[in-house]
């Protein structure tokens, strides 16, 4: 049945081959070179050689062998392997029940950042999927979405990064479960903190983006940073506000709203408490000291 699946996006001759290339990309992030689907004829075999970017494949159905170095890994339906750039391999179909398979070549500057999240391992290029219908479904519409104008390009990385993350998932489903530590909570919050203090946020949405209750958050944060969850936040606040105050030409009301206070006053006594001066000290201060650089100059 799996197999089946598989199979089901692709109805072609017993031996085809059908792949796209880009030639030119403005894209340095993440960038597709070429991506396809191939049922090979028996006893195909590629290589040995290397490739200049990040080659993974998906096998569809029947088999075959890859062999990146010293060992060779026998493959079969729901198999997926890695090639790394500059990696001498060679890969090849079974002479009885060759495979059919799809891939995505890419490269770009996070690519190995994020292959490195990927399941696979210098020792161990290849993973047996865990969902394959939805790798292979993505991979398919990487395919379906070629093409040579900017939008195709951006709709075939959008697919990659879905294909990326499927991948990725498969690599958090293998892993042992263990029990978060305490510090790792903090870290947890400290980062939800640090990309919503903006955001009208309480605790509770804290304690809930990192999935522990706000009693628990309040003694991990003590245990581990000395300070509560809401003073973190509120000192957090604070700080960007004088880092608005010092380098933009925002007033108080607009540094009060850009990190979380939604009322200019009730910001003012915070800001005061935390400072020792209110706001329109802090920023007059800010200003004398910038008009007395001037003039010494």
């Amino acid at each position: 049945m799996e197999n089946n699946r598989l199979r089901e996006c692709i109805s072609l001759p017993e031996a085809y081959k059908q792949s796209f290339k880009q030639n030119y990309t403005d894209n340095i992030e993440l960038s597709i070179f070429n991506c396809g689907l191939e049922r090979c004829a028996a006893g195909y075999t590629w290589g040995p050689g290397i490739r200049d970017h990040y080659l993974i494949h998906l096998v569809l159905s029947g088999k075959g062998s890859f062999r990146p170095g010293g060992e060779t890994f026998a493959l079969q339906a729901g198999d997926v392997f890695l090639i790394k750039p500059s990696q001498l391999c060679t890969y090849s179909a079974d002479p009885e029940d060759p495979w059919e398979y799809i891939w995505v070549g890419f490269n770009g500057a996070c690519a190995n950042k994020l292959v490195a999240k990927l399941p696979f391992s210098d020792a161990v290029p290849v993973h047996h999927a865990h969902n394959p219908d939805v790798l292979r479904d993505t991979l398919k519409e990487i395919y379906q979405a070629r093409g040579m104008e900017p939008c195709d390009e951006a709709t075939m990385v959008g697919y990659l990064y879905l294909f990326i993350a499927a991948l990725m998932k498969e690599t958090r489903e293998g892993e042992p479960r263990a029990a978060s530590s305490s510090s790792q909570y903090v870290l947890n919050a400290i980062k939800f903190i640090q990309f919503n203090f903006s955001h009208d946020i309480s605790i509770d949405d804290v304690a809930k983006s990192v999935g522990v209750s706000r009693s628990h958050l309040y003694r991990v944060f003590m245990s581990n940073v000395g300070k509560s969850p809401i003073d973190y936040l509120t000192e957090y606040r604070i700080s960007e506000a004088c880092n608005l105050l010092r380098a933009s030409n925002l007033s108080i009301a607009e540094v009060a709203t850009s990190v979380g206070f939604f009322d200019q006053f009730y910001f003012s006594r915070v800001f005061k408490k935390a400072v020792g001066v209110p706001p329109s000290r802090y920023l007059a201060g800010q200003e004398k000291s910038a008009a007395g650089q001037e003039n010494r100059v």
